[in-house]
């Protein structure tokens, strides 16, 4: 999701006390979700990123907009999900969906 070395970067800063949850994380999130055949990876970030919103969770979000850019998201993608899961989940949670991508966006010089 975050290119090459982006998985084995979080395996390998992993303590002993983070290293069960990153195998979790890793196991289960990319290796048994996103390596699934049915949906490209840009239509599972967009989905994650929906449902980030959803749950309130800014920190995650910003996280995967840079996977969602990784993976082929356009910045006006991105700005149609946030939309589109804002009328769903609230406008509060949509301008603070708001606020994390577009500091994404600028640190990739897209907003």
């Amino acid at each position: 999701m975050w290119g090459p070395g982006g998985g084995e970067d979080q395996i390998n800063a992993a303590s002993d006390f983070v290293w069960p949850m990153q195998e979790v994380v890793t196991r289960y999130c990319f290796g048994e979700t996103w390596t699934r055949d049915a949906l490209p990876r840009k239509a599972r970030s967009m989905i994650t990123l929906a449902i980030l919103v959803a749950q309130g969770r800014p920190h995650e979000l910003k996280v995967h907009v840079h996977g969602a850019l990784a993976n082929g998201c356009t910045k006006e993608e991105i700005g149609e999900v946030l939309r589109h899961a804002m009328v769903y989940c609230g406008i509060p949670r949509g301008v603070e969906a708001f606020r994390c991508a577009s500091e994404v966006l600028k640190e990739h010089g897209l907003d």
